[in-house]
């Protein structure tokens, strides 16, 4: 199963940089990435062609990260959409960890889910 990655760090210039350039060392091609931050604390979200790979660049690198499946899930292209797909995964006990928005088809948008219960969310996910 495809991995994704969420990574954190400090809110500050260069991480991504960093980061990028240590996975490209090692030859790791990214597929996804996204991230944010607020205050001092910021995150990478990721996915790549190599999974191997980049938990070994991330353990090397001294990364604070966690992994799991990435689970991927279309979503209705319109007002609600991921509300309704959100309130699904939280009634039935499910914390989404990270998300990735993949691309966007006619009224239907993907995006990759890491969550803490990956068999709790499989069924939500792929009845979409």
């Amino acid at each position: 199963m495809p991995k994704q990655f969420v990574i954190q760090v400090a809110n500050k210039p260069g991480e991504m940089a960093r980061l990028a350039e240590q996975l490209a060392a090692r030859g790791v091609d990214l597929r996804a990435i996204g991230g944010g931050g607020l205050g001092e604390t910021g995150h990478f979200i990721m996915t790549t062609a190599d999974d191997d790979g980049a938990r070994e660049v991330l353990e090397a690198g001294g990364w604070t990260f966690l992994e799991g499946e990435s689970l991927l899930a279309e979503v209705d292209d319109r007002p609600g959409g991921m509300a309704r797909l959100a309130r699904e995964l939280s009634d039935a006990g499910v914390n989404v960890l990270g998300h990735l928005f993949i691309g966007r088809w006619s009224d239907r948008a993907t995006f990759a889910f890491v969550v803490d219960d990956p068999d709790k969310a499989r069924p939500i996910l792929e009845r979409r």
